[in-house]
């Protein structure tokens, strides 16, 4: 899986059970096309936000489509942390295009 890019995806099921939502992560852990990485959940206004390395957009849309999920938006993102504000930002960004741990 080179070349991977990172997104998140934001869902919106309010009132979903969360055994629902437990059952598709467990099928999500089994996805060979991209990788799931963690999911931010909001239980109160039923909002799950997750973070995916995949190929492309239609590649996550595909997939959700095929589990019966529905989903917001699809964006991809880029990881911003305060030890890497400013020129460390640049750098990192530099040396990541090179990483030889893309995509896993």
């Amino acid at each position: 899986m080179a070349n991977l890019q990172k997104f998140m995806v934001v869902h919106l099921d309010p009132g979903v059970d969360c055994s629902v939502v437990q059952e598709n992560w467990r099928k999500m852990t089994q996805v060979e096309d991209a990788k799931w990485e963690r999911t931010y959940f909001n239980n109160d206004q039923g909002f799950r936000y997750c973070i995916w390395l995949a190929q492309d957009q239609k590649q996550l849309r595909n997939i959700f489509t095929s589990m019966d999920v529905a989903w917001e938006s699809i964006l991809p993102v880029v990881e911003a942390v305060p030890d890497l504000w400013g020129e460390k930002w640049e750098e990192h960004l530099e040396a990541e295009k090179t990483a030889d741990t893309l995509g896993i």
